[in-house]
């Protein structure tokens, strides 16, 4: 089938914001339902399940029409299996290692998108894009980098996890875009939220049950409060990569959504970053400023079950 593109105009940036906006709020306060009992574990199924909501919403809309066919499902699967199945590896890296040493790695995800994304798509970018890009991953790792904020770990019990991490989420954001032309937005949302759910007998499985766990209002509910903040941002990530350069969306959300975390945090919890997040807020601010304004971030949209990428 013949693929017919048109301008995506502002599209892509309108979802890329949103994805920062709903993801730096969630990033915030997403440590408050685990600081009052509710293990992480239980907390990805709670987000698994968060994600359910949105997933009828979008595909009601678009007339409940599903891409069923073996490429498209393939493609959907992969996205959500390396989205999910990353979080699981996630979860198993941070009680081995020092969550300050494992996430400024895993932050660098979008160098891998942009890798692919060059090599197998051909994207390119003006310089205020490039500049843009280099600002953005240099703030990455600021963002997470808290020395003494997590034990030593021993070497490549946590280093080789949080490197897996990495690449499952920079190929993920690559497919993402990848399958968006030959599927629907819609339907690579769906199939992220199936995969999802699919895992969560072994999160569930993972969880230490020999600890009391908190099921009350401050728990599970919470949980959902704030996790369905991260399902929704996800969904207007995948409309993002859909409109717009996965060489210009990845950085950007990826250093945009750490960077309202932090401006949060020091507005509403009172959380004063130190010297370097307040050299990776300036970092982030100045390439997000830059990816905004690139003239050549909007990609062509395509219509219908379309071209091999």
């Amino acid at each position: 089938m013949t693929a017919t593109a048109s301008p995506a105009g502002r599209v892509w940036l309108f979802n890329a914001l949103a994805t920062v906006l709903l993801w730096g709020v969630w990033g915030a306060f997403s440590g408050l339902s685990p600081a009052h009992g509710f293990p992480e574990t239980l907390v990805y199924c709670v987000w698994a399940l968060t994600m359910i909501p949105p997933a009828i919403v979008i595909l009601s809309q678009a007339g409940w029409k599903l891409d069923r066919s073996p490429r498209a499902i393939a493609y959907g699967a992969a996205v959500g299996l390396l989205g999910a199945g990353g979080q699981m590896v996630l979860f198993y890296a941070v009680t081995r290692g020092p969550a300050y040493l494992i996430f400024p790695i895993i932050s660098l995800s979008p160098v891998v998108t942009i890798a692919l994304s060059f090599l197998f798509m051909g994207e390119r970018t003006g310089r205020l894009g490039a500049l843009g890009i280099m600002l953005a991953l240099l703030a990455l790792p600021t963002f997470d980098f808290a020395p003494g904020g997590g034990g030593a770990g021993g070497g490549a019990a946590w280093l080789i996890p949080a490197l897996v991490v990495m690449g499952c989420w920079g190929v993920q954001a690559y497919f993402m875009k990848s399958a968006n032309h030959i599927m629907s937005a819609e339907s690579i949302f769906f199939y992220m939220m199936l995969t999802g759910l699919l895992l969560i007998p072994i999160a569930y499985a993972m969880t230490d049950f020999s600890r009391p766990i908190n099921l009350g209002a401050d728990g599970p509910w919470l949980a959902a409060g704030i996790q369905l903040l991260n399902a929704i941002g996800a969904l207007t990530l995948v409309f993002a990569f859909r409109y717009g350069k996965a060489i210009i969306v990845a950085p950007l959300a990826n250093a945009g959504a750490p960077l309202a975390t932090a401006l949060i945090s020091l507005a509403v919890l009172g959380v004063v970053p130190g010297s370097l997040k307040i050299v990776g807020i300036v970092l982030a601010l100045t390439a997000s400023l830059l990816l905004a304004i690139e003239p050549d971030a909007a990609d062509d949209v395509i219509e219908g079950q379309a071209q091999t990428v």
